[in-house]
């Protein structure tokens, strides 16, 4: 039998990173139980495929707060890429752009945000609030001018949840060229620098009216919660729980997502992250209502193989399954898939009630 590369990314991956490296891209929060979990609950949902369907040429692609992408699938905003591969950001910038889909950039990036507008990808920028608010805009400016099309706001992470390391950790020695590349010089000296523990649905319409870009919440995982999202404005909710490296035992978003997608109605898109490992997994998230779907360490694991062109290959390697998965399932585009889904096996969510 041959083996997927998508499954084989992470381990051949591991042999070409750092051991600390590999150690901070894979670990989860305290047990790791959220993050051992992701894509097994994406494994627990079952199919009832439509037959007698013209399947001749699927349509993959879709919309992302008004940006055309090729496919369901973004690449999730993640910290230290430039030490999986040197090219960092910009190698998935790169090959974004060539594929026509969609990146989001941490804040913490050690790419410059100029740097990354010059490659034509469409990207939005990951941040987080500081207690002084005021501290945050010179990073949103910059953000701005060099093209970023939505902020994507990270509201799961009033504190860095607990990672149980044995030993040395990655950031002992670290090259501090590595990563913040965009923050102003001494940052962390300035008083209210630390992440806000009071965030709150203002900071939505703050962060609108400050760039005038759209803004995404991401790390929801409750109906009530997306609602007051898109009542402060939210122009989309991001069901994740950070690929379970915060609280640890949060539900899974496989889980979370169908509630959430029925909360939030017509009224934004929706998104969801975790555990999205093959085509069938897009074919899955957009069965259960989101736009499309983000992933965050395969992306780091093709970096470490062969940089843009390992990203280039994950792309492709999603494309190309997700085609045949909806050629199987009888969807002739992504508007095809609600149907698709009738139960979950693992999760026990009646599928069937959620508005097509």
């Amino acid at each position: 039998m041959t083996e997927r590369w998508l499954d084989s990314i992470e381990a051949r991956a591991r042999d070409v990173l750092p051991e600390l490296v590999h150690r901070y891209f894979a670990q989860g929060a305290r047990g790791g139980v959220s993050a051992a979990e992701a894509a097994a609950a994406w494994e627990g949902l079952r199919v009832a495929p439509r037959v007698l369907q013209d399947v001749t040429d699927p349509v993959l692609g879709t919309s992302m707060l008004g940006t055309a992408v090729t496919l369901p699938l973004g690449m999730a905003p993640t910290t230290l890429q430039r030490m999986a591969h040197p090219d960092g950001e910009l190698a998935v910038a790169r090959a974004v752009a060539e594929a026509g889909s969609l990146m989001v950039v941490s804040s913490n990036a050690g790419t410059t945000f100029a740097e990354i507008g010059t490659t034509g990808a469409a990207w939005w920028l990951q941040a987080y609030l500081p207690q002084d608010r005021s501290i945050a805009e010179p990073l949103l400016a910059r953000a701005v001018e060099a093209g970023a099309r939505a902020v994507v706001l990270t509201v799961d992470t009033p504190v860095v949840g607990t990672k149980y390391d044995d030993g040395p950790t990655i950031w002992e020695g670290l090259d501090p060229g590595m990563l913040r590349a965009n923050f102003d010089p001494a940052y962390d000296d300035l008083p209210g620098s630390g992440k806000a523990l009071d965030l709150g649905p203002a900071d939505i319409d703050w962060i609108q009216k400050h760039t005038g870009l759209p803004v995404v919440v991401k790390g929801v995982l409750r109906p009530d919660d997306a609602r007051r999202c898109v009542q402060a404005g939210a122009a989309a909710i991001w069901v994740s729980n950070h690929g379970g490296r915060q609280l640890d035992r949060t539900v899974s978003t496989v889980a979370a997502l169908p509630d959430i997608v029925s909360s939030v109605g017509r009224a934004a898109e929706v998104y969801v992250d975790g555990g999205v490992r093959s085509g069938l997994d897009l074919v899955l998230a957009t069965a259960l209502g989101a736009t499309a779907a983000f992933v965050g360490r395969p992306v780091l694991w093709a970096l470490a193989l062969d940089g843009q062109f390992g990203v280039a290959t994950l792309l492709e390697s999603f494309r190309t399954e997700l085609t045949e998965a909806m050629r199987l399932s009888g969807a002739a585009s992504l508007a095809d898939t609600p149907g698709l889904v009738p139960m979950s096996v693992q999760t026990g969510v009646d599928l069937r009630k959620r508005p097509v």
